[in-house]
């Protein structure tokens, strides 16, 4: 079914198809109708399958032009690079409409957020907090709210910004449509959907858990002092396009990137530490090419376009299974084929298993040839009949210098 045939304006019709889209995908041919029609909605779909324009097209259709007077539409995001990646999205597919769209978040200064509110933006997309300090400071109101769009909710709780989020509801008319995406739904997501919305319709697409079939995942398991002797061989060994290696602290991505850096790559990094020219910076150096490598935490895993990434590595395995999930999300995109590598050491057992669990596939463990690997108890763990670090209850302890396997409470020696 074409664009089209979803009773989306003509106006926005011609945004898209500047946009070079032609057939909506799954996410958007089944949201876009219930938007239009009044439903709320949650919504879940892997990353990079169109869920901005699922919401932002039929929102843009509804709005039709611009009215004078207080914003009709709020699209709340977790961080500042969401929030400037999907204003960029709704001014593409506005460019043919009259309708004013402004974007709002911290780290820069008010100017000039104060002057696009007092200009009469139809639609608003922004960050909780600096979003309360305009509404505070008098430059916003909320009363003419029809349309609330709570993106990334799972990422907003983990960020504590869920208080945020119900202070601002509290101010939009209680009459409005509300849509709510979520990679995953814990109970607090569950207690804000039975009070922020009403009988809403679910548009699942694909298992919340489940990385796209595209993606090669490959670990590398090895001792914990060889973790950067053995990223920089990966480095130097594969042939990659551009690299997102993720870390698990600010600390260690400023490390490796340094690191990095040292041996001629050309990095950018990417963390909550840095100002926001540096992260604008960062994100557009590496889509352009400028940067082959992106050191990374957490804060690129999710929801941002960033296209044609060949590879992705974990340098620290993530603690949680869902946040695998979103890493390796940012390859094997729009059905090209990507690598997921991840390096890990002894203490990363109990939580790569986790993972398998949760993706419902085991992993293969990989070593590189002519490696200087040095000895770690991991490497009989995962031979044939050796123990399974979660279903044991074993655990990594540290002992002279290295790592080995105990059971939970006791040190074996």
């Amino acid at each position: 079914m074409p664009f089209a045939m979803l009773d989306l304006s003509k106006p926005v019709l011609e945004g898209v198809k500047a946009m070079g889209y032609v057939d909506p995908t799954p996410i958007q041919l089944r949201a876009i109708p219930l938007v239009l029609q009044g439903r709320d909605l949650i919504g879940s779909a892997q990353t990079g399958t169109g869920k901005t324009a699922a919401f932002a097209l039929p929102i843009l259709t509804q709005l039709e032009k611009h009215k004078q007077g207080a914003p009709r539409a709020l699209i709340l995001e977790p961080t500042r690079e969401l929030a400037a990646q999907v204003e960029t999205a709704f001014r593409d597919y506005a460019r043919f409409t009259d309708i004013k769209v402004a974007v709002v978040f911290g780290g820069v200064g008010y100017g000039a957020q104060t002057e696009a509110l007092s200009g009469g933006a139809d639609i608003i997309v922004a960050t909780p907090g600096r979003l309360l300090d305009h509404m505070e400071r008098g430059h916003c109101r909320l009363d003419q709210i029809s349309h609330l769009v709570l993106d990334e909710a799972d990422r907003m709780l983990d960020m504590g910004f869920l208080p945020d989020v119900r202070r601002i509801i509290q101010k939009c008319p209680g009459k409005r449509h509300t849509s709510l995406f979520s990679a995953t739904i814990p109970a607090q997501i569950e207690t804000l959907i039975k009070w922020a919305l009403q009988d809403p319709e679910t548009v699942e697409i694909g298992a919340r858990r489940s990385p796209a079939e595209t993606v090669r995942h490959i670990i590398y398991p090895v001792a914990e002092a060889q973790k950067t002797d053995l990223l920089l061989e990966l480095l130097n060994r594969v042939n990659y396009d551009s690299v997102i290696v993720f870390c698990r602290t600010k600390y260690g991505a400023d490390r490796i990137a340094s690191l990095l850096k040292s041996a001629n790559h050309a990095v950018a990094v990417l963390h909550s530490n840095r100002t926001q020219r540096e992260r604008e910076q960062a994100l557009q150096g590496f889509r352009d090419g400028k940067f082959e490598v992106l050191v990374a935490t957490d804060i690129a895993a999710r929801g941002l376009d960033i296209a044609d990434v060949s590879h992705v590595i974990n340098f620290d395995v993530p603690q949680h299974p869902e946040d695998y999930v979103h890493r390796i999300g940012r390859t094997g995109r729009a059905q090209s084929s990507g690598d997921a590598l991840t390096i890990m050491v002894a203490e990363d057992a109990v939580h790569v298993y986790d993972i398998e669990r949760y993706i419902s596939q085991k992993v293969p463990r990989q070593k590189l040839e002519n490696f200087n690997y040095r000895y770690t108890a991991i490497f009989e763990a995962d031979k044939p009949g050796g123990p399974t670090p979660h279903e044991k209850k074993y655990k990594a302890v540290r002992v002279r210098g290295g790592y080995m396997f105990g059971s939970v409470g006791r040190r074996r020696r």
